[in-house]
């Protein structure tokens, strides 16, 4: 919050840099020489046109070359971008010195002005992305805190834990060799959560494993009402991820399902990833005239929440789609790991 409040500020302060700085420049020849006779010797015009190319420079720069991830591979534009400017201011300053012959010493002096400007922008550019920066690791530890609190919700919920429970005491009663088999899965998903969802990132396998009992859990409290077609396609399963990235979607396919009348309803879940990109799609049916125990229905940490984590955690490097079709709900997401 405090970083947040403090990107604020400077963004509220920013533009007022920006135009006493450029006061700055324009009047500074003239405070320079208000105490010689004559004054400063050059015209308004003079100046304003000299302004006009040190902030068409900087601007470019500010706003264009600084922010691009690879500025390597930019940086011929930038110095094209450079000489192009200080050879037009060239040519434009001549209105004001016709009978000037200096054309190469005057072009190195403001090719050297020009370049100061930039590293000044790029100072100010610099301050202004670490707060940035800042401001964005404080809300991705935020969102990774929430989906660790809202994952430990979603499997302790009372929906899911007393019907999870009773499964696993009838099956107790029965005998039923299952029984350890359930147990452990309830244990190790709580172990996950408190130990491996801590974590930056974990092993693909660690995060299917934990999807894997998630879903096995699901599917024995809610055996005659849905019918999972769960597969997995990887390549290389110790290729790392954002743990807790997925389960919001696989909760909230078994939450809008169970409350569907009828039996057997087709839950289709399928990840594919070759080392590099990682694929994830869910399908389940739902049906907007359903009742959803409010408890039950805020117990995830949402769709907005999973996209602002995404954003956070894979920017420009994944593709979340989701979407409502024929009494369907389909999540489709990509990312570049």
């Amino acid at each position: 919050m405090e970083s947040r409040n403090i990107y604020q500020k400077f963004l509220r302060v920013e533009p007022w840099l920006h135009i006493f700085l450029w006061l700055i420049v324009l009047f500074y020849p003239y405070l320079k020489y208000s105490e010689r006779e004559g004054g400063y010797m050059m015209s308004f015009a003079h100046e304003l046109n000299s302004l006009f190319f040190k902030m068409t420079i900087s601007y470019f720069l500010f706003f264009w070359f600084f922010p691009k991830m690879n500025k390597r591979k930019y940086l011929p534009w930038a110095v094209l971008a450079l000489v192009a400017n200080t050879v037009t201011y060239e040519f434009a300053d001549r209105y004001f010195h016709p009978k000037d012959t200096h054309f190469w010493q005057h072009f190195f002096t403001d090719l050297l002005t020009y370049l100061s400007f930039s590293v000044v922008f790029f100072a100010l550019y610099s301050v202004k992305n670490i707060y940035q920066q800042q401001m964005q690791l404080d809300t991705l530890s935020r969102g990774k805190k929430q989906a660790e609190i809202s994952a430990l919700k979603a499997q302790i919920n009372p929906h899911f834990l007393f019907n999870t429970l009773n499964t696993i005491y009838a099956n107790a009663l029965k005998n039923d060799d299952k029984t350890p088999e359930l147990i452990l899965k309830l244990s190790n998903g709580f172990r996950y959560l408190f130990n491996e969802g801590q974590q930056d990132r974990v092993s693909l396998k660690q995060e299917l494993q934990h999807l894997t009992e998630y879903i096995g859990l699901q599917q024995e409290r809610l055996a005659d009402k849905v019918n999972v077609q769960f597969s997995t396609a990887i390549d290389n399963p110790e290729v790392q991820i954002a743990p807790l990235l997925l389960i919001p979607f696989v909760e909230n396919a078994f939450k809008y399902t169970s409350v569907l009348k009828g039996k057997k309803h087709l839950i289709t879940i399928r990840m594919t990833g070759d080392g590099h990109d990682f694929f994830f799609s869910c399908t389940n049916p739902f049906d907007t005239k359903s009742n959803i125990d409010p408890n039950w229905s805020e117990s995830g940490i949402g769709i907005a929440n999973v996209k602002e984590r995404l954003q956070l955690l894979y920017p420009e490097k994944h593709d979340l789609r989701v979407a409502e079709e024929d009494h369907s709900f389909h999540i489709n997401l990509s990312i570049v790991l």
